[in-house]
C-alpha cells in the first residue's frame, strides 16, 4: 500500500508537469478566466478584505484578481513566509520582494497571522484538490496551519487549473479542507 506522502508526491510531480507544458497562450486564457470568476465570487461575498497570494510562473495567475480588487478598493492581505512555518501577512502594494525559498512577497508592513480572522474571503493556492474539498499544497504546510489557526474562517477557495480538480486526493490529520475551487470554467462549492 502507498503512503499519503508517497502518493501526494507522485500527484505534485504530474502537476508540475503539466503546468510547465502549458503554453503561454493557454495560460493567459485561463488566468483571465479566473480572475472573471474570482472578481464574481468577490462581488458576491461583498468582499471588502480578502486574503490571497502572488501566483508562480507556473501557477494559476493571480495577477488579473490582484488588479481587479486593487481597481473595485478591495483590500488585499498577501503572506509573508517565516522560518517558523507560520504566515505573516502584508497589504497589497506596489513594491514586491523576494522571501524565503525564493517567493515573491509584499514588502509593506507586517501583520501577524491573526489579521486573517478579519477577511471576507481567502484564496488559497493549491497543487490539486479533490471533490470533497481535500486541498494538496506543496508540502511545507503554510496555508494549512494558516487556516487550521483559525477559530472561525472565513470562506476558502483554492485556485487551480481544471484538470488540477482530481476525484481524491491523499490527506492527514493537518491538512484543512477549502469550500470551493475557482478554476478557468468556474466555481466549485464543496
Amino acid at each position: 500500500m502507498v503512503d499519503a506522502q508517497t502518493e501526494k508526491r507522485a500527484i505534485r510531480e504530474r502537476v508540475r508537469a503539466s503546468r510547465r507544458a502549458r503554453t503561454p497562450e493557454a495560460r493567459s486564457e485561463a488566468d483571465a478566466a479566473i480572475a472573471a470568476v474570482a472578481a464574481t465570487l468577490l462581488q458576491e461575498h461583498g468582499a471588502t478584505q480578502v486574503a490571497a497570494y502572488l501566483s508562480l510562473p507556473d501557477e494559476p495567475g493571480t495577477n488579473g484578481i490582484l488588479a481587479w480588487a486593487r481597481e473595485h478598493g478591495v483590500r488585499v492581505l498577501l503572506p509573508i513566509v517565516r522560518q517558523d512555518g507560520l504566515l505573516d501577512w502584508a497589504e497589497q502594494g506596489d513594491a514586491i520582494g523576494e522571501g524565503a525559498f525564493g517567493l515573491p512577497e509584499p514588502t509593506g508592513e507586517v501583520l501577524p497571522p491573526t489579521v486573517l480572522c478579519d477577511v471576507d474571503l481567502i484564496l488559497a493556492p493549491a497543487s490539486a484538490i479533490d471533490r470533497r474539498g481535500m486541498r494538496l499544497g506543496w508540502g511545507r504546510g503554510y496555508f494549512d496551519k494558516a487556516l487550521g489557526a483559525l477559530a472561525q474562517r472565513p470562506p476558502v477557495y483554492a485556485i487551480a487549473f481544471d484538470d488540477e480538480i482530481l476525484d481524491v486526493v491523499p490527506d492527514e490529520a493537518h491538512d484543512q479542507p477549502v469550500d470551493g475551487a475557482i478554476t478557468p470554467s468556474g466555481r466549485l462549492t464543496f
